[in-house]
């Protein structure tokens, strides 16, 4: 197991799309999977933070996320297959820009299906700050950072600054119903 540097903000391996892993309970992906839990801990042991990470974070581009909240938790080639009907804004962090936050939208409430390190398929529903750690790691699979998502008038805020004006209670704000139209009607004037 090693622990690896993370790679940071404009690091072009973040910017890749992430290859599908095909053999999920091989050496290769147990590897992968145990120095990323490794890397996580480390981050969590210095920084005192820290709930997951996609495997591009440490250098290796495959569709991998570990997490660990309640328990530790593997998932391979995971994808959202379902969402809510409500957003809430969040301030996002990274620790691919670990002094900077950004005010991003995420669904509430998702469903998500991926593979285990046995190569079983499962699905399981997630609200609240689980649903946005999943959108955050899965954002990381395909080369999608919370930069790329700002909301809002005046979106980022370096770390010192948040702490003084927001604080964690204020990290995540309330589910609200979806209210924008992702299709446009086309005028008739045209």
């Amino acid at each position: 197991m090693t622990i690896h540097r993370i790679r940071l903000l404009g690091d072009p391996i973040l910017r890749a799309r992430c290859e599908p892993i095909t053999r999920p309970g091989s050496t290769a992906v147990r590897v992968i999977m145990d120095d990323m839990r490794e890397t996580l801990r480390d981050w969590q042991s210095r920084f005192g933070g820290g709930r997951g990470i996609a495997a591009p974070q440490i250098g290796a581009p495959v569709r991998m996320v570990y997490v660990e909240m309640d328990k530790p938790w593997a998932l391979i080639n995971p994808e959202i297959v379902d969402i809510g009907n409500e957003d809430f804004e969040v301030w996002d962090d990274c620790f691919s820009f670990p002094n900077l936050l950004v005010r991003v939208s995420r669904a509430y409430r998702i469903r998500v299906r991926y593979q285990d390190l046995k190569s079983h398929w499962h699905e399981v529903e997630l609200e609240g700050d689980r649903a946005e750690l999943l959108q955050h790691e899965l954002d990381h699979l395909d080369g999608v950072l919370a930069v790329d998502r700002p909301q809002g008038l005046d979106p980022f805020c370096l770390r010192e600054e948040w702490h003084r004006l927001y604080g964690p209670a204020r990290r995540y704000g309330p589910p609200e119903p979806r209210s924008e139209v992702y299709v446009s009607p086309i005028s008739e004037s045209l």
